[in-house]
């Protein structure tokens, strides 16, 4: 008899000893999941000195899913247009928005300035040439210059050393920044991924959140008075926020509940929330948002490897006319690979799309489009040149000779491979 309970409390004990290997093991993998989802990489001083670890863009972006973002410097793509299409643009009413601008050169051609959008995963490379521009290899290894037009220029860029720990380094002493995979298990980090869902006035988005368009990991502060006093909470402490009247309830994840107002973290001077998502960023404007319930990130996250399959946009356009081309598109004379970032706004919610991420889109009229996701999500969006009448139109690459240019307004479908 005692040989069975001294048999039972060793079964016992091996039964504990699984169960805290199992429940170690799905805390690991949760923290190799937010671990791979943060930016790393190595920085070189114009000195030449190296550090190597988890990388922060000044105040902001953190993650591989976050933008760069800027101006590219010059488009060849001009160079396809008769003289009488160029004419046909320049002649079209044009505003100036949104770092988009208009330039004739001392021959009255019509040009357009680009702007510049990329998530830090589809980047290999930058070279820091001067203050105001960058060189940027991509992950297929081509290369575009990229000049100012954003907070990602002339600021400081953080990073967690594996060695020394966290050291600040102002644009001008930096040479290079070169990406690489982040490890499955960093042993010090500025800090988690935020993650969750966030209800909106007509449904829901779930992915990597960025608060006020500033906080992104666990330690940032969420800031706002109480009836006590000023309180300062770190975002990792958080279970939810909820809009309410001038403010906002907050619970922790202990379960205490505060109401929160008087600073623009918790009420109507909020820049917006951004969800990024499999297919982009949607941005949220205050007016819309509802509630965000924090939870821990999923065991496969986008990492550094998901980024690296770039692609040449291809596909079929359709005209007003009923021609079909088929071949590499560029569009709206700028957007030529998947990495590259369609705009547009459903009301005053703003999508930041992933070219590779969209099946087709349809113009609707002067000022909206709609666009179809690979993933079978149908969104109408428009106030944006991608989606509007501002639109520069599209090149069909079908042979070994000149592309085909399609003017935005004889556009019927694009349908991408």
């Amino acid at each position: 008899m005692r040989k069975q309970l001294k048999h039972k409390k060793v079964m016992n004990s091996k039964l504990k000893i699984t169960l805290i290997a199992v429940f170690t093991l799905v805390g690991s993998m949760s923290a190799v999941a937010q671990d791979e989802a943060l930016i790393y990489g190595k920085l070189t001083t114009i000195d030449g000195d190296t550090y190597t670890g988890q990388i922060r863009w000044g105040d902001e972006e953190a993650m591989w899913v976050d933008i760069f973002n800027g101006n590219k410097e010059d488009n060849e793509n001009y160079r396809y247009l008769s003289r009488e299409d160029r004419r046909e643009l320049r002649n079209r009413e044009r505003r100036s928005w949104n770092g988009f601008n208009i330039s004739w050169n001392s021959n009255s051609n019509y040009e357009t300035t680009h702007e510049f959008q990329a998530q830090f995963g589809n980047i290999s490379k930058i070279e820091i040439n001067r203050r105001s521009e960058v060189k940027m290899t991509m992950r297929d290894g081509e290369t575009v210059y990229v000049k100012d037009g954003s907070n990602d220029f002339n600021t400081t860029v953080h990073i967690m050393d594996k060695e020394l720990g966290k050291s600040s380094f102002r644009w001008s002493r930096i040479e290079t920044i070169e990406f690489m995979d982040t490890p499955s298990k960093l042993d010090e980090t500025m800090g988690a991924p935020l993650y969750g869902t966030v209800e909106i006035y007509g449904g829901e988005y779930t992915g990597f959140i960025e608060w006020d368009h500033d906080e992104r990991i666990s330690t940032d502060i969420l800031d706002g008075d109480t009836r006590d006093g000023d309180v300062k909470i770190e975002f990792g402490k958080l279970k939810s926020i909820e809009r309410e009247r001038s403010g906002s309830n907050v619970i922790t994840k202990s379960g205490r509940e505060l109401y929160l107002r008087g600073s623009n973290d918790v009420n109507g001077e909020n820049r917006g929330i951004i969800v990024s998502t499999d297919f982009g960023q949607v941005d949220i404007p205050w007016r819309d948002f509802k509630k965000v319930t924090f939870k821990d990130a999923p065991k496969t996250v986008q990492n550094y490897k998901s980024f690296a399959n770039l692609k040449r946009l291809s596909g079929t356009v359709t005209t007003v006319d009923g021609e079909t081309l088929s071949g590499d598109i560029t569009y709206d004379l700028d957007e030529a690979y998947s990495y590259e970032m369609l705009q547009g706004k459903d009301d005053d919610v703003e999508f930041i799309i992933t070219m590779g991420s969209i099946k087709s889109i349809t113009p609707k009229n002067y000022d909206y489009s709609s666009v179809v996701l690979k993933n079978g999500t149908e969104l109408l969006i428009g106030d944006a040149r991608d989606v509007n009448e501002d639109n520069d139109g599209v090149l069909v690459f079908s042979g070994s000779g000149d592309p085909k240019y399609i003017a935005w307004e004889d556009v019927k479908s694009i349908t991408f491979n």
